[in-house]
This record gives C-alpha cells, sequence and structure tokens, in this order.
C-alpha cells in the first residue's frame, strides 16, 4: 500500500480536451483509483473543462506544481457535454448572422463554435489576414447568449485545417488533424534540403502554408548529407577524377560524372581529391620542424646530417 501511495505521488495524469490537441499534466493524488480513458472535471486557465485522462508520466524533477484534478466526471456531465455539443451548429450560425448585419467583419472567417462541457463557456473561433476589432461582436453576442461566459479566438490557417479535417495532397487524411498536436517551425530551406521542388504545389499543403511533412526527415537528411561531398565538388572514384552532379543523402551516395559517363557512387567508394593532393604535397616537403634533418617524421636527411649520421 506504501509502495502504491509512493508511486502515485511520483506520477501525474495526462489530460487532453480534444481528439488530437495538447496534453496537459494534472495532479491526480486525490483520486488514485482513475485509469486511462476516465473523463475528469478540471479547472484551467479558460474556466473549468472536462478532459479525458490518455497517460500517466512521471512527474518533473523541478517541484512544479500541478493543479489537481477536481473529481471524475459524473454521468451528468457527459450528458451535458454531449447536449452542449449538439447545441455548436446553432450557435456558429448565430455569430455568422450577427457578423454579417454588423458589416465591419466581411474579411473575417467564423469557423468553429465550441461549448464547455456544462455550456457555461462558448468560445467562437475564426480566422482572419489581420488583426480583427470583435468589440462590437463581442458585445452582442453575450445579449444573444446572456447566460453565458462568450470568447471570441483568432487562429491561424494551420488551426482551421485542423478543425475541418479532410485529406491532403498525399490521399491520406490531414496529419494536423489526426496525430499533431503541435505545429513545428517549417521553412524553404527543409525542403531544399530534401531535393524537393519549389514549386508551391509540391510544398504548400491543403492550409497554404508549408506542408506540416517538410520536417519529419529533415533532421535525417541534415544527418546524411555531412558525409557526402557537395554539388559541383571534384572527388576521385574507381573510374578517374570526376564532378559530382547530384546528392542522394538516404541513398548514402552520389551521381558522378566522369568525362561523359554518369556513375552512382556509393560514399566508401569516393576520394576526396583536395584531400589527397594536400596530403601528397605535404609528403614531398621537408619535415618543418627538423629542417633538412634526420626525424621520426620521414623526410630524408640532408648531406650534413647523414654525415653525421654514418660517424655515429
Amino acid at each position: 500500500m506504501v509502495d502504491m501511495i509512493h508511486e502515485q505521488q511520483g506520477t501525474v495524469a495526462g489530460v487532453r480536451f480534444h481528439r488530437v490537441g495538447k496534453l496537459y499534466h494534472f495532479d491526480y493524488s486525490a483520486h488514485p483509483q482513475l485509469q486511462s480513458g476516465d473523463y475528469v472535471i478540471v479547472e484551467t486557465a479558460r474556466g473549468r473543462q472536462m478532459g479525458q485522462i490518455v497517460s500517466f508520466a512521471a512527474a518533473e524533477a523541478d517541484n512544479r506544481d500541478y493543479k489537481p484534478i477536481m473529481r471524475p466526471a459524473s454521468p451528468r456531465d457527459l450528458s451535458l457535454k454531449q447536449y452542449w455539443e449538439m447545441q455548436q451548429d446553432d450557435a456558429l450560425d448565430t455569430c455568422r448572422q450577427i457578423a454579417n448585419r454588423l458589416g465591419h467583419l466581411r474579411d473575417a472567417k467564423f469557423v468553429a463554435a465550441h461549448y464547455n462541457y456544462d455550456g457555461s463557456m462558448l468560445t467562437f473561433l475564426f480566422t482572419a489576414e489581420d488583426k480583427v476589432n470583435t468589440g462590437r461582436l463581442g458585445s452582442e453576442l453575450s445579449h444573444a447568449f446572456p447566460k453565458t461566459q462568450v470568447e471570441l479566438r483568432q487562429i491561424g490557417p494551420r488551426d482551421v485545417a485542423k478543425l475541418l479535417g479532410g485529406f491532403g495532397a498525399c490521399g491520406e487524411e490531414r496529419c494536423c488533424s489526426t496525430f499533431l498536436t503541435d505545429f513545428s517551425p517549417i521553412s524553404i530551406k527543409m525542403a531544399k534540403m530534401q531535393g524537393i521542388s519549389l514549386n508551391p504545389s509540391e510544398i504548400t499543403g491543403m492550409c497554404g502554408r508549408l506542408r506540416c511533412c517538410l520536417v519529419y526527415e529533415y533532421e535525417q537528411y541534415v544527418e546524411a548529407r555531412k558525409q557526402l561531398p557537395k554539388r559541383n565538388k571534384r572527388v576521385g572514384t574507381p573510374h578517374g577524377e570526376g564532378k559530382v552532379l547530384d546528392v542522394h543523402p538516404l541513398q548514402d551516395a552520389v551521381t558522378v560524372l566522369v568525362e561523359d559517363t554518369r556513375y552512382l557512387l556509393k560514399r566508401e567508394e569516393l576520394l576526396p581529391l583536395e584531400e589527397l593532393e594536400a596530403f601528397q604535397k605535404k609528403a614531398k616537403e621537408p619535415c618543418t620542424k627538423h629542417g633538412d634533418g634526420p626525424c621520426e617524421c620521414g623526410a630524408k636527411p640532408g648531406k650534413s646530417q647523414q654525415s653525421e649520421a654514418d660517424e655515429t
């Protein structure tokens, strides 16, 4: 029993509030019977919410203060959650109608409405190219939903794609809607490193931004390229001296042009000419430490040193 309590004190519960969302950790020591899959009620910065426990993890060693789980969700809580989720589409339609009537929010696109589990808070999510003044709209919505705390939150194109779901250019369901919980920074450099065409249709996702999948293999390409010569570099090969035309990181190989013939060669078959020429040049020079005298580096001794050596 003591061991069980000690184990619980050293772990925290990972709670998720949306099907594909970030994981937040809470102290569950007051409810040790909780298991993965259970729904719980917690207090967050955005009010009281219902989430689902998906895992248990070791608490961080920095004495971080974890918020406690208030209680397990009751059957009534789950029924309320289902009821208010059914009201979300109607709430979104009301928001769009009010926004159209006000007229100054034509650049904003309202994409979702989210009630918390008991209907005490209603959040409208919208997207827009620039920052939008939603003061008047917020006031109108507060009158339309008098018993609910209304919040308006602007989100980015990637978040919109995550909410809408659908299929990506690869034919599979969008990564953001299935397993991605965070959006990593993505740059054109990642596409260049992987040799992907910079044609917008090749690297742009359905959200209009660079595809999330560009980051998946980026680090592997970076590590693989460190071991291979760059394009246009002169290298030695079993077929003679040639120039690197293309680099194939995942094959650990390069395409080399030797005279008028192209060869696909593995890294172990290559010989960097610059390094070889520098080594050969240095081998022909006298020792820089001992001049032209005898030494262990292999440089040939001068005549005077050779005579001294003979006399000895």
